[in-house]
């Protein structure tokens, strides 16, 4: 479908459109969306998904102060899974909340997966990752529980088939085996904050780093139907990383309609069409990104220290 019209088909969903948002409640604008972003509503989790991802902005060195994009929401102590991780992968402090890759030396990548269970909701995470950044991949997103957590060669682990969906510190995205590029290189030796914004109704992950928003990486997650959880894997020794500031929100109707609406309407020029009160279409339209799709690269490109 090339144009959205109101015809009388459609008019039962612009009339849900009005029952649901009302003036008076109107939601705050999550500022991962005033960060950039592909077009399109959901979508498949493939090689679809990464293609309508957004070039996001460039990241900075420079930690940010407290900052969290699901501030309203409430905190979520959750941990990374003893059970479920790399053999070269060790759990320390506070609530195991701190892990170390390869304590001793590396001849390998190690990951280990969180217990949080991220589907039909939004969450939010930071990891502070010490000054060991180097080495051939260091990563951080999500997977299913097939998602492998060891492997005795150096890898983009994390995307490197259809159960994870990761972003490696090289500013490289990768799903499915597939790489594209989304952000600079981050310094190496330098310590590092990354943020990961989970909208489990939108069907988006997004990334921050040092307090700025990335844009949206990923989407169609929202049709992903195996649970989903956090995950983290390097291929560097003595890397460590420590899980700060998860949170969750409370997601209403309102949002879950909205997430059902925007599957048909692809572009703000469809949105307008609609010809719905501007205060409805505001909020519709938070969600509408229309950014230029990210490059594929290949391992070459990599190495070449794009």
């Amino acid at each position: 479908m090339s144009d959205v019209e109101v015809d009388s088909q459609q008019q039962p969903q612009v009339q849900a459109v009005h029952q649901m948002v009302t003036l008076s409640h109107r939601r705050r604008r999550h500022s991962l969306r005033r960060g950039g972003g592909a077009g399109g509503g959901g979508g498949s989790s493939g090689l679809q998904t990464l293609q309508s991802s957004t070039q996001g902005s460039p990241s900075q060195s420079t930690p940010a102060t407290r900052f969290c994009p699901l501030s309203e929401g409430v905190e979520d102590n959750w941990t990374w899974s003893k059970r479920h991780r790399s053999k070269e992968v060790v759990l320390s402090g506070p609530n195991a909340r701190t892990v170390h890759f390869h304590p001793n030396w590396s001849k390998g990548t190690a990951g280990v997966q969180g217990k949080r269970s991220l589907n039909n909701g939004r969450y939010y995470w930071e990891l502070h990752v010490s000054q060991r950044v180097f080495g051939t991949s260091i990563m951080f997103g999500i997977g299913t529980k097939s998602a492998r957590l060891h492997a005795n060669a150096f890898r983009n682990l994390l995307g490197e088939n259809e159960h994870g969906w990761g972003l490696s510190h090289k500013g490289v995205l990768w799903h499915k085996g597939v790489a594209l590029l989304y952000t600079k290189r981050f310094r190496e030796n330098h310590p590092t904050q990354i943020g990961i914004l989970f909208d489990g109704i939108e069907g988006t992950l997004t990334y921050y780093k040092d307090g700025k928003c990335l844009g949206v990486a990923f989407r169609g997650l929202d049709q992903i139907d195996e649970p989903l959880y956090p995950i983290v894997c390097s291929t560097a020794a003595k890397t460590e990383m420590t899980l700060k500031c998860t949170m969750r929100e409370f997601v209403n109707l309102q949002d879950r309609c909205r997430a059902v609406i925007m599957k048909r309407v692809r572009n703000a020029a469809q949105l307008e069409k609609l010809k719905l009160p501007t205060p409805i279409s505001d909020y519709l339209g938070e969600v509408i990104d229309e950014m230029e799709p990210l490059r594929q690269v290949d391992n070459y490109d990599i190495l070449c220290d794009l």
